[in-house]
């Protein structure tokens, strides 16, 4: 297997690096020193920074401005990221971008899209629904107008495309699915940095079951957010949909749409938890390495080194993993398991790997781990708002079960 990069995700990572570089970990907002949120809004600058750089439009295809690379160099770019705990909604911007562009309405995505490779709008994801313990799409419901709750009538879609751009939902303005226009009722939880957004990427369900994904400006009318603080201290919402009125281009409803933006985030949060783990280990190695006891630097003693090298040992598996995942949903490489199977081993790696980095980290570094003056306590709250996002292992290790039951090997 040939994980070698190539000479345009390779540039990608290297123009991250630049701008990222200006970012100080020092100088990130801290939970453990702002009551409440850390900040009312995203870091513009370096928002900013990341457009002029041409990462914003990094998976846009060239006729809205982009370069036309995969999710593989994305996940190269939001490792970056976590690496200075960029404030910046790069997950969820690009993802909802991506999945607007393979199966959203043409005229819609040639609207939004140069102006998302711009930095111009903010596009954000309610993925967590109403509790963040039940799917997400369970807890809104799309009708289409003139019908009421509970009786929606079958929706007939247009097919899915294979990524090109074209139109793949009934998304075309011309009525498919009982109008041109559907209503939307419900709430998302813990929607990330929903104040700064422009449009909100919402799933619903239809009354015959089907999942969907609408489209939803953030002033919309009868679109209310309440305000939410995630563990990292970020600026959460709670979005609530009361009868709110939406186009039908602005719904998606391709069959696997969902669950195709769905595995971008999970796996893009994969990366933020590779990228944050290898700062930290670095950040650990550079500690312990200066740090001296009876002479001797604290790294040459046996039970340091072995602590360190079982965290490096679960970095190599993250990674790995995330590139596997990665790779099966960019290219829809053949495996004995669907893509999900792919990313629910990421999921293992990545939610337990990050909490043992972290607490090694925290334990190696003794009294400065929790020192306020030292960036090691921002990378903790952080990694546990990456751990909380993805959820706990053992749920993955279940999902991963019940896909071989189905997929039996050999």
């Amino acid at each position: 297997m040939d994980f070698t990069f190539t000479e345009e995700q390779q540039a990608a990572t290297e123009a991250a690096r630049a701008v990222f570089s200006s970012v100080a970990p020092d100088a990130v907002p801290s939970p453990a020193l702002v009551p409440g949120a850390v900040a009312d809004d995203i870091d513009r600058p370096l928002w900013a920074g990341l457009a002029a750089g041409d990462l914003l439009s990094l998976t846009l295809a060239p006729e809205h401005g982009g370069a036309g690379l995969d999710l593989v160099a994305l996940c190269l770019v939001l490792r970056e990221s976590a690496k200075v705990l960029a404030r910046v909604p790069l997950l969820e911007t690009c993802a909802v971008a991506m999945t607007l562009q393979r199966y959203g309405d043409r005229a819609l995505a040639a609207e939004l899209l140069p102006g998302v490779g711009r930095g111009e709008l903010v596009l954000t994801v309610g993925a967590n629904g109403r509790t963040g313990h039940d799917p997400a799409e369970l807890a809104v419901t799309a009708r289409p107008d003139g019908t009421t709750t509970g009786n929606t009538p079958s929706v007939t879609t247009s097919g899915t495309t294979s990524g090109n751009g074209d139109n793949a939902g009934s998304g075309n303005g011309d009525g498919t699915g009982g109008g041109s226009h559907w209503v939307l009722d419900g709430v998302q939880s813990g929607v990330p940095w929903a104040q700064a957004a422009d449009w909100i990427a919402v799933p619903a369900h239809t009354g015959d079951g089907r999942a969907v994904l609408a489209l939803v400006r953030r002033g919309h009318d009868g679109v209310t957010i309440a305000e939410q603080v995630s563990t990292n201290g970020e600026l959460f919402g709670e979005v609530r949909l009361d009868g709110v009125r939406i186009e039908s281009s602005e719904l998606i409803e391709a069959a696997d749409a969902w669950e195709w933006l769905h595995s971008l985030l999970t796996t893009g949060t994969c990366a933020l938890a590779l990228g944050l783990g290898e700062a930290v280990l670095a950040m650990t190695s550079e500690y312990t390495g200066k740090r001296e006891q009876f002479g001797f630097p604290v790294a040459t003693f046996q039970s340091v080194a072995v602590q360190a090298a079982d965290r490096y040992i679960d970095l190599r598996a993250m990674e790995v993993t995330l590139w596997q995942a990665a790779w099966r949903i960019a290219v829809g490489g053949a495996g004995a398991l669907p893509p999900a199977g792919d990313v629910a081993v990421a999921k293992i790696w990545a939610s337990d790997g990050v909490r043992r980095v972290v607490q090694t980290a925290q334990h190696l570094h003794g009294g400065f781990g929790a020192d306020t003056d030292y960036p090691l306590h921002r990378f903790h709250a952080w990694a546990k708002q990456i751990e909380l996002s993805l959820g706990p292992a053992a749920a993955h290790e279940e999902a991963l079960g019940d896909l071989l039951a189905a997929h039996p090997l050999g």
